[in-house]
């Protein structure tokens, strides 16, 4: 049996918001530029019927289909070039701190500030997030290095439940006695992975870094903060979500489509390439919608719960979210008890739910019962169960 003393609270969240903003209408400009120079070019063989004209966007299109009206970047000129088309973030010094930590560094200063914390009352770091920017040395350790964290870091990747697989791994750590406390951070510069030149998903990814600051129950605090009552992770593989860039790509010689001549910057330029995000969104909502609602209910079936006040929801798509919660409530949702960020900073993939916390959270009373959710590439899901505590 646990000891009092160990259990693990959520002491508080952080989020760091990029600069730049990119509304829909903005980026459908730029996208039906390049479709209709793109048409022009090809259209001998769109007349032909050996090629498809690309369809133009729209940003009705976009709310419609996921409920976005806007996204947060870390650099909108290049992904508003017609000629470009990808974000331009040139690559830093190894002796600069990488744009991925600098991100993660501004999330966990937030968090620590808002609970009262320096970095020397953190025993480690994990980066939890689906893309990292190279394979070592760990973002997580460069954080900690840059925080003034004294302990150890690690980087996970569970693309889209990356926080909430993070936080139950934070917080069986403080269970077991290896930290006190611990940062889970997800920097998400998702627009890298984007794919402009695809009208079914152009629009689909913004750019944040959210944080977590996981602490053992009995330290004294000023601030409210949330007992994790359960924590239930789930995958299940599927192709239906995927990101094929790696480091072998550039020895897959045989599998380059064209030319073995071709680099691999030809081929990530492409219209269509495999190498960037591409999903079957209908058979993503059809296979996650169930998946999700089953696990939540079963859980709170676990936990013995009889109420869920809040519901924070991975922000991906808002009628997939309200369709979740309507299977979990039995009844259509409130603004309130569903809580919707997805409109304002896109899907951020791991750390939607967090900013959903984050900005709709204080408002809750102590004894409140709140659901973190996240669901996405693996399949991949993570349910925790907060409960408000007072200060």
């Amino acid at each position: 049996m646990r000891q009092a003393d160990a259990r693990p609270v959520l002491a508080s969240t952080g989020l760091f918001t990029p600069p730049h903003k990119i509304s829909n209408d903005e980026l459908v400009g730029a996208y039906n530029a390049w479709a209709t120079r793109w048409n022009e070019a090809h259209a001998d063989e769109i007349a032909a019927g050996t090629l498809e004209a690309k369809a133009l966007s729209s940003s009705e299109f976009i709310e419609k289909a996921s409920g976005i009206r806007s996204r947060f970047v870390m650099d909108r000129s290049g992904i508003l070039d017609v000629d470009r088309m990808s974000p331009r973030l040139p690559r830093r010094a190894d002796e600069e701190l990488s744009i991925l930590a600098e991100m993660a560094v501004k999330a966990c200063e937030d968090a620590l500030q808002r609970a009262g914390r320096t970095a020397a009352d953190v025993d480690a770091v994990i980066v939890a997030c689906s893309n990292l920017q190279r394979s070592y040395p760990a973002i997580a350790i460069e954080v900690q290095n840059a925080l003034g964290v004294k302990g150890w870091g690690f980087d996970m990747n569970v693309a889209c439940s990356s926080a909430t697989f993070g936080l139950r791994t934070a917080a069986d750590m403080i269970t077991a006695g290896s930290a006190k406390a611990i940062l889970v951070v997800s920097p998400e510069i998702c627009s890298a992975h984007l794919n402009f030149k695809d009208r079914d998903c152009h629009f689909i990814f913004g750019d944040v870094a959210t944080a977590m600051l996981v602490e053992r129950a009995d330290l004294p605090r000023t601030t409210p903060a949330y007992e994790i009552l359960g924590a239930k992770l789930e995958t299940s593989f599927s192709n239906n979500i995927r990101n094929n860039l790696g480091f072998l790509n550039r020895a897959e010689h045989d599998a380059v489509v064209g030319s073995e001549e071709e680099s691999l910057a030809d081929r990530l330029d492409k219209p269509g390439t495999d190498l960037l995000f591409v999903q079957e969104g209908r058979k993503v909502f059809k296979d996650i919608v169930p998946l999700v609602a089953r696990m939540i209910v079963g859980h709170m079936d676990e936990l013995g719960l009889q109420k869920l006040d809040r519901m924070w929801l991975h922000q991906a798509n808002l009628n997939m979210n309200r369709l979740i919660a309507t299977k979990v409530l039995g009844r259509e949702p409130s603004a309130e008890e569903a809580p919707v960020v997805l409109d304002r900073y896109a899907n951020t993939s791991s750390a939607g739910s967090v900013i959903a916390l984050h900005l709709h959270g204080d408002d809750l009373a102590p004894g409140a019962i709140g659901l973190l959710c996240s669901f996405g590439a693996g399949y991949s899901a993570g349910t925790v169960f907060l409960r408000k505590l007072a200060s």
